[in-house]
């Protein structure tokens, strides 16, 4: 009997250390090479699961205006990254507690034309006052590692926010 309660004691615990752990994924952190390597030359690798598929292939296909810069690819690259998106778009990374979340504050034929455009992100930021996002050390929301220091890992639970010239962010 005492073994079966160590046991359950021991499961119990680390189901608890799991849901309130720093190293845990909001989203599927990037994995592609070539994403990287062309997307995060200009900005910030975004995680494909903080947008739907019809999102990313609404930017994919409008590359030469790509937030007022010409981010055009050659055929082959557009293919592989275009594909990648899809792959793991939001959609099809439910299990990923951000991904579910974006998904979930769409409308039905909704097709947002940014991240920071979700209904999710922007409820998510409603309490941030605006000159905080619009300081030159953030610029703006696109710039996720700016505050969430461990954007980078698809992890951007709020013990990682350190907004600057504000600190920790307590909400």
């Amino acid at each position: 009997m005492k073994n079966l309660i160590l046991i359950i004691t021991i499961f119990v615990s680390s189901l608890f250390a799991e849901s309130f752990s720093n190293n845990k994924a909001d989203v599927a952190p990037v994995n592609n090479q070539l994403y990287i390597k062309e997307c995060g030359s200009c900005h910030f690798p975004y995680q494909p699961g903080l947008l739907p598929a019809k999102a990313w292939n609404k930017m994919m296909v409008n590359l030469d205006n790509h937030f007022n810069s010409d981010a055009s690819l050659n055929e082959a690259n557009l293919q592989t990254l275009t594909k990648y998106l899809n792959d793991n778009s939001a959609e099809k990374n439910m299990q990923y507690k951000r991904s579910n979340r974006i998904v979930s504050s769409l409308g039905k034929n909704e097709i947002p034309d940014s991240i920071s455009t979700t209904p999710y992100m922007i409820k998510k930021h409603k309490d941030i006052k605006k000159d905080l996002i619009t300081q030159n050390e953030v610029k703006g929301l696109f710039n996720c590692m700016a505050c969430h220091k461990t954007a980078d890992k698809g992890i951007y639970g709020e013990r990682d926010i350190n907004i600057p010239n504000f600190g920790r962010w307590k909400n």
